[in-house]
C-alpha cells in the first residue's frame, strides 16, 4: 500500500512538473524563461533547458545575456552527448564573442568536442584528423593556458589512433595478398609516420610485398621487381640488423639470389 501512494505521489509531481513546462513553454515572460533554463540546466535537464535556450537566442541577441544564453546552449548540447552540435555552438561562441572570458574555454571544448566524436580506427577517420587541428589551434593561441598539459595528451592520443588506422590499412592489402596496392599503402604509412612503433613491421611487410609482386609476375617484369625487392632488402637490415623478421628475410634474398644466378656466400663477400 506505501509502495502504491509512493507511485501515486511521484507520478502527481512528474505531472505537475510536465504541467508547469508547457505553462512555460506558452509563456511570455522571456526573464522567467532564462531564469527557468538556468535552473532545468543546474538539474542537467538539458532537453528542457535547450529548448527555452534556443528559443532565447534570438530574443536576446544584442544584449548582455546573449553571451550567457549562447554558452550555456553549447553546454546543454553537450551534456545531452551531441557532441556535433554541442561543437558547433561553442564555435559559433567565439564567432560572436571572440573577446569574451570564455572564448578560452569554449574554443577548447569545440576542439574536445571533435575528440569525442573521433571513432574507432578502422573507421573514416576525419574527425580525428579535424581534432587534432583544433587542439593545436587552441595551443597555437593559449600557449600558457592550464588545459595544455591535458590538450597534449589527447593529440598524442589522437595521432596514435591515425598511425594505427595507417596500419591497418596497409596491412589489409597485405593479408589480401594485393601487393601493388600493399606496397603503395605501406610506403605511405612510413612517409606519413616515420617514427611510428609499427615501422619495423611495416618495412617487412614492404619488403615481402615486393618479393611476393616479383615471384607473381611474368617473366618480362621479374628482373626490375627482384631487383626493387633485392633494394628493400638491404634496407630492412640496415636499419634492423637484428630483426625478429631475420629468418624470413634471408629466405627472400636466398631466393633472390637464386633468380639471379647467385649464391649467398658470394654475394656478401662483395
Amino acid at each position: 500500500m506505501k509502495k502504491f501512494l509512493l507511485l501515486i505521489v511521484l507520478l502527481a509531481t512528474l505531472l505537475a512538473g510536465c504541467s508547469e513546462y508547457q505553462k512555460l513553454l506558452k509563456s511570455n515572460d522571456v526573464n522567467l524563461k532564462y531564469k527557468k533554463a538556468i535552473v532545468y540546466y543546474n538539474e542537467e535537464q538539458y532537453v528542457k533547458a535547450a529548448t527555452l535556450f534556443e528559443e532565447l537566442i534570438p530574443i536576446f541577441r544584442g544584449t548582455s545575456k546573449a553571451e550567457t544564453v549562447s554558452y550555456y546552449m553549447a553546454y546543454c548540447n553537450y551534456g545531452m552527448g551531441d557532441y556535433i552540435t554541442g561543437g558547433y555552438y561553442f564555435r559559433n561562441f567565439i564567432k560572436n564573442f571572440p573577446d569574451s572570458s570564455y572564448a578560452e574555454e569554449c574554443l577548447y571544448m569545440s576542439a574536445y568536442c571533435y575528440y569525442m566524436e573521433s571513432p574507432k580506427p578502422r573507421l573514416d577517420q576525419t574527425a580525428t584528423s579535424d581534432a587534432l587541428d583544433a587542439l593545436q589551434l587552441y595551443i597555437n593561441r593559449y600557449p600558457n593556458s592550464s588545459r595544455i598539459e591535458e590538450g597534449n595528451k589527447l593529440i598524442d592520443e589522437l595521432q596514435d589512433k591515425l598511425v594505427y588506422k595507417s596500419y591497418l590499412s596497409a596491412r589489409n592489402y597485405f593479408d589480401r595478398e594485393k601487393y601493388p596496392s600493399a606496397v603503395i599503402a605501406i610506403q605511405n604509412a612510413i612517409n606519413d609516420y616515420p617514427g611510428s612503433s609499427y615501422r619495423e613491421e611495416l618495412k617487412f611487410m614492404l619488403l615481402e610485398s615486393r618479393f611476393q609482386y616479383a615471384v607473381k609476375s611474368v617473366d618480362q617484369k621479374q628482373n626490375e621487381r627482384y631487383n626493387l625487392a633485392k633494394e628493400e632488402y638491404f634496407s630492412f637490415v640496415d636499419e634492423f640488423p637484428k630483426s625478429k623478421f631475420q629468418k624470413e628475410c634471408e629466405r627472400m634474398i636466398n631466393t633472390i639470389d637464386a633468380y639471379f644466378g647467385k649464391d649467398k656466400s658470394a654475394n656478401e663477400d662483395k
